[in-house]
């Protein structure tokens, strides 16, 4: 997912108690620096202020964040020189979205327990799964071209 230009995320969306890649390739990468750090907080006041290290790839910079229950994740990156990547002064912020209840069951028995999806949505899952091999794989079959491995012992 591509929110801002040289800004990536391992995700569409980015949704509340979740861990979320970002992958960086701005200014500070293009700079050649050797080591970049994420500062990043929630919402308009920047709660749960943190500051990670990024790991430097051929790829750009990367880290995991563990995304708060908030309206939106605000950024910013430097470097060890103190230089700062802050678009402008304007931040970077994107919207953070509410986890789907309708997917969601609570286990009423332990409330520290994680959350199970629902049946539905998994037999939902798996039936998919059932008619893709179907479509896929029944032709084949039926036409003949679908070739057994045959085990050769001489």
């Amino acid at each position: 997912m591509e929110l801002v230009k040289n800004i990536f995320f391992n995700t569409d969306k980015l949704i509340e108690n979740n861990i979320v890649k970002i992958s960086y390739t701005g200014k500070l990468f293009q700079d050649g620096s050797e080591e970049v750090f994420i500062h990043y907080g929630f919402g308009n006041n920047w709660d749960n202020l943190n500051e990670i290290k990024m790991e430097k790839t051929e790829l750009g910079f990367q880290a995991e964040i563990d995304l708060k229950s908030s309206d939106s994740l605000n950024l910013c990156f430097r470097n060890s020189n103190n230089e700062w990547d802050n678009n402008d002064s304007q931040n970077y912020i994107f919207p953070i979205e509410k986890a789907e209840l309708s997917l969601v069951v609570k286990d009423d028995s332990n409330e520290l327990a994680p959350r199970k999806l629902r049946k539905t949505y998994l037999w939902s899952k798996k039936i998919r799964l059932a008619v893709y091999k179907l479509i896929t794989y029944l032709p084949k079959i039926i036409s003949g071209n679908y070739k057994r491995k045959v085990n050769n012992q001489d």
